[in-house]
């Protein structure tokens, strides 16, 4: 069984093309013209060990928002098509990982009920020209069209790039995780007989 997925996303603002295997190895083409947002895309593609190829437009000359957005809405369209009717995936997963100072936990439920806790109230500020509160804006995208339900905080940390980098590589394991065939689950893992 393939879990795969092309999606292509074009608006007026953005044209984003994602290729996403779930059972890849790590490999990734990153281009979003977005540079931090690349550095950390490559984060989740590596700690996650997904095949991930990413092209994105978007109009920057405004900003990075609809960029940033529509990449987290293309990626989370990838993995909701990937996994198919979630038959036999582990559906949950958790973790906390550290970089340096930072310190972040991320939970995970691919429920089919997509929702968005998002604690980190040291991430303000700019990383070069990236604003760091685009990256709740990609969170809400990715949790959104993915449809799971995302938590995601920052217990503590000082560096601004150390705390995103520590959220994208806890994102990373948790969708690993989570994504993840378990042999003993034969249907999908709910009660309700769906997700």
């Amino acid at each position: 069984m393939s879990r795969t997925a092309k999606v292509c996303r074009k608006t007026s603002e953005t044209d984003v093309a994602v290729e996403l295997n779930l059972d890849g190895t790590g490999r990734h083409t990153l281009q979003t013209q977005v540079p931090f947002l690349d550095h950390m895309l490559a984060q989740l593609a590596t700690h996650g060990l997904f095949d991930l190829s990413i092209e994105a437009r978007g109009d920057l000359q405004i900003d990075l928002h609809h960029t940033v957005e529509d990449v987290g809405i293309a990626l989370g369209d990838a993995f909701a098509q990937a996994m198919g009717d979630k038959r036999g995936i582990r559906r949950f997963a958790s973790a906390l990982i550290p970089l340096d100072e930072a310190l972040a936990r991320v939970a995970l439920d691919i429920s089919g009920r997509p929702y968005l806790v998002y604690e980190a109230p040291q991430l303000q500020g700019r990383i070069g020209d990236f604003d760091v509160t685009l990256v709740k804006e990609f969170m809400r995208a990715l949790a959104m069209n993915m449809k799971a339900n995302l938590h995601v905080a920052v217990l503590y940390g000082e560096n601004l790039h150390h705390c995103v980098e520590a959220i994208f590589k806890t994102l990373a394991k948790c969708l690993d995780q989570a994504t993840t065939l378990d042999p003993r689950i034969a249907e999908v893992p709910s009660t309700k007989g769906s997700l």
